[in-house]
């Protein structure tokens, strides 16, 4: 990845997209350190022009910006850096810096965030919680349990009980997706080259 930070003076713009949602979040600035840190921390770190330092998206208040990816455009003196975000993106606790809601139509997405949390931050008396302090193994054997309940309310003709099975096993995959440090959008790109076979 070749960028002209010489172009702007040493700087580049870079735009924070949510790699789940697609909802641009912030802009910040980058300096050839601040992407460095970013590559080798896993965090978003920008050049802070005010303070005239590097600073890292949450280095404060806790809400960081998790890399997915990172990309430069066409003229390479842009960056586009796909992130999960930690909680509000704005100093204002907004979202977003563009007062936008950062929330996806498709629940799963959001229902995926949410599991993340529980996990990165357990909540008292929460189940999700006290499935990841359980183990990869409970984790893995209450997806076992619910699959099992899922095929025997299959061979019934009850329509509520059967979807409910269903969101169960679902629910506790996506569990164990997360225990294991992988997304559904990995398993659905795996669909996706299936498809074209």
């Amino acid at each position: 990845m070749t960028i002209d930070f010489q172009k702007n003076g040493g700087l580049v713009p870079a735009i924070v997209q949510d790699a789940t949602s697609g909802k641009v979040l912030m802009l910040g600035y980058m300096n050839e350190e601040a992407l460095e840190q970013t590559r080798t921390g896993g965090l978003v770190t920008f050049y802070s022009r005010s303070k005239q330092r590097l600073w890292t998206k949450g280095e404060t208040s806790g809400h960081t910006l998790h890399v997915v990816s990172i990309a430069v455009d066409c003229d390479a003196d842009t960056l586009l850096i796909k992130a999960h975000p930690q909680g509000p993106v704005c100093h204002t606790g907004a979202d977003t810096c563009f007062g936008e809601d950062n929330r996806s139509d498709n629940f799963l997405q959001v229902l995926e965030r949410i599991v993340q949390q529980r996990q990165l931050y357990p909540l008292e008396g929460s189940y999700t919680s006290s499935l990841f302090q359980k183990g990869i193994n409970k984790i893995a054997q209450k997806v076992g349990e619910e699959a099992v309940e899922l095929i025997i309310g299959a061979k019934d003709d009850d329509k509520a009980l059967f979807l409910g099975e269903a969101a169960d096993l679902l629910f506790h995959f996506m569990v164990l997706l997360a225990a294991k440090g992988y997304r559904l959008q990995e398993v659905e790109e795996i669909l996706r080259l299936r498809n074209h076979k």
